[in-house]
């Protein structure tokens, strides 16, 4: 399936129920948007169209009674501290934020203006929410998954490379989440047999570099970490393609956009879902009183022409458990 024909499809998926048209005179409500992103991503675009639509079916119309105003950010932290301040600036009654860092420039601007979050490894174990059930203060949202997860991204590895010895863990050091994926990738690797080795993804150059040079050693794998692939995923897919290096993704599009394997929650849905949220905070309820959510689904996606291009044979197993295989 195209990347173009699979955003349509998202799109259209969810099923809100439709909210009653806004009566005239109704007040302008204002709502911002911070992505940890680059503005011409093709997911963070289809994250956005999914948020702003069902907010559309929930009553909610840009530039009828909402105005939404968009930052991306990059993952870079200077960005996400000057766009927060620049978006709280605005005097929104609510702020969407997707990722840790996002979320934690916001929170260094405001501890009273209401924040849902998407696209958080570890709410808790960062700081932004005292607890899931009851996160307290101005922030809420919905988590991607707990830093425990990213031990099964190496388990994939290994599966599908069973005589891997070594893994290079893509990640930004910078982002609070990097740091914590890696330490749960480290605890995996023990059991495993498998050397990590720490890659920080601050530029184009240096993630080009440490590649390079990882796939000069035989048996060795990439793990690709969502602080990783939020800026650079398009090269990092073209250099696993290039030194022949199988690779393990957190997400389905970089999978459908070339990559070999990944295994993650359904990330355009948590936008759809905060919809919901931002809904419920601009009709009066506190995010302290909305709990934190955590996927009830992940999804493994394989992409057998790069399997192929590898020369990677695909245990059934994993086949078998996959909900979307390209051929």
């Amino acid at each position: 399936m195209k990347r173009r024909e699979f955003i349509t499809l998202l799109g259209g998926a969810a099923v809100w129920p439709l909210a009653a048209h806004a009566q005239q005179g109704e007040r302008m409500r204002r709502i911002a948007v911070l992505m940890n992103a680059v503005a011409d991503d093709p997911q963070g675009q289809a994250a956005v169209a999914a948020f702003q639509q069902v907010l559309r079916q929930l009553g909610w119309s840009d530039g009828h009674n909402a105005r939404i105003d968009t930052r991306w950010a990059e993952n870079n932290v200077d960005r996400n501290r000057r766009y927060a301040a620049e978006l709280i600036t605005l005097t929104p009654d609510v702020v969407l934020a997707s990722g840790t860092l996002s979320v934690a420039a916001l929170q260094r601007v405001t501890r009273t203006l209401p924040i849902v979050f998407v696209q958080v490894s570890d709410p808790v174990g960062a700081g932004l929410v005292d607890s899931l059930a009851r996160p307290g203060g101005n922030t809420t949202g919905f988590m991607i998954f707990e830093y425990s997860l990213s031990g099964k991204w190496l388990e994939l590895l290994k599966e599908i490379t069973p005589r891997a010895t070594r893994a290079a863990v893509l990640r930004d050091s910078a982002n609070p989440a990097g740091i914590a994926q890696f330490g749960a990738i480290r605890a995996a690797a023990l059991s495993l047999g498998i050397d990590v080795i720490p890659v920080d993804t601050r530029n184009a150059d240096e993630i080009e570099r440490a590649v390079a040079a990882f796939a000069r050693s035989m048996n060795g794998g990439l793990i690709v970490t969502g602080s990783a692939a939020a800026v650079h995923h398009d090269l990092i897919i073209t250099l696993a393609a290039r030194y022949k290096v199988p690779a393990v993704y957190n997400d389905r599009f970089q999978v459908t956009d070339g990559g070999l394997i990944s295994y993650g929650p359904d990330r355009i849905d948590q936008f759809r879902a905060a919809a919901g949220y931002v809904d419920r905070i601009l009709k009066g309820e506190k995010p302290a009183d909305l709990p934190v959510q955590a996927p009830t689904k992940y999804e493994t996606i394989i992409n057998l022409k790069t399997a192929k291009a590898l020369g990677l044979e695909i245990p059934q197993a994993i086949l078998a458990r996959a909900v979307e295989v390209i051929e």
